[in-house]
């Protein structure tokens, strides 16, 4: 197949818009860093232009050299203390209802970076206490006491992506290993929390090895499945191997193989997507209206989902949020 050029349902609008303005100044007015720029997501100006964003933390640099992923490898720099509370921040001034953080790997920390995970959804919480809040982690190198770290800070949604079916996890993720992540989100889903995984397709991957690993997804009874298509960030990095068609998609959606039809919520649409950048966050901002027989008013706040409701306990504020 001729993968030299993208087909037409995969074509991205350019970034533009006061959405798209906006969210700029505001990741560069805090010094925030995006996966959607680190990454090369595709899918920036369309997220961008609606006011949504995914922040990443723990910097820019990754310790590890994925062969899909277009972030820099190499010796990350110091901790950035200050940066949960920039984050928290930037979720309050963007008004959003759910906020999606994630971050590189940073496999050089005792903790790989945990205890700043948990300082910047603390932070978050405190500072947006009816914010949803859904974290895109690594797999913490197996290490189950880290992933408490992050999991006592009660994020609401615990996300970890499994990235391909297990034949080509080594030549796509080189450091990562399939049963490693699935332990991961075997983990989280024992606590009690909603999980969510997610895969690309076009890396050669084969209609039976898709159909064993969304069994295996519905056997970790995770609940959120997302799939999207694989895109070659630069010529170094792994090439496409197939365009998905939107119809495979929709095949995967109805599929019985499809976890859906078990224990995992409905897939989404099909999406372009870069590695990490898969989840388009919800947001909202409260705007006042105005009633016919009175003044101006917020609207009435209408009942919250119970991913929503699940609150974790209020901290006063302290430096570096509990950054040990």
């Amino acid at each position: 197949m001729d993968t030299t050029r993208k087909p037409s349902w995969l074509r991205a609008k350019l970034p533009s818009g006061p959405g798209y303005q906006a969210v700029r100044s505001l990741v560069d007015e805090h010094k925030l860093h995006t996966v959607c720029q680190s990454a090369q997501c595709p899918n920036l100006g369309e997220c961008w232009s609606r006011g949504t964003a995914t922040v990443m933390i723990l910097g820019n640099i990754c310790t590890r050299s994925c062969n899909f992923c277009a972030i820099q490898t190499g010796r990350p720099t110091e901790l950035d203390l200050g940066e949960p509370a920039r984050v928290a921040d930037a979720v309050a001034k963007m008004g959003l209802r759910h906020c999606v953080i994630t971050s590189v790997a940073r496999d050089e920390l005792a903790d790989g970076g945990a205890a700043v995970w948990a300082a910047t959804i603390r932070a978050v919480r405190h500072r947006n206490p009816q914010t949803a809040i859904e974290v895109l982690t690594p797999d913490w190198k197996g290490k189950l006491h880290d992933l408490d770290t992050v999991l006592d800070a009660k994020p609401d949604i615990f996300n970890h992506n499994l990235e391909t079916v297990e034949r080509l996890q080594k030549p796509v993720r080189v450091q990562a290993r399939y049963d490693r992540s699935r332990s991961v989100l075997q983990h989280a889903k024992s606590r009690g929390f909603i999980t969510k995984t997610g895969i690309m397709l076009g890396l050669g991957e084969t209609q039976a090895e898709i159909e064993q690993t969304l069994r295996d997804i519905a056997a970790d009874k995770t609940d959120i499945l997302t799939i999207g298509q694989y895109l070659q960030p630069t010529p170094q990095h792994l090439k496409v191997e197939r365009w998905a068609h939107p119809d495979e998609f929709a095949h995967w959606k109805i599929s019985p193989t499809h976890p859906a039809t078990s224990q995992s919520r409905a897939l989404g649409p099909p999406r372009r997507v870069r590695p990490l950048e898969k989840i388009r966050p919800r947001f909202g901002h409260r705007r006042r209206r105005k009633r016919r027989d009175g003044p101006l008013q917020l609207p009435r706040r209408r009942a919250v989902p119970e991913i929503h409701r699940r609150r974790a306990p209020q901290h006063p504020q302290r430096v570096g949020w509990g950054i040990k």
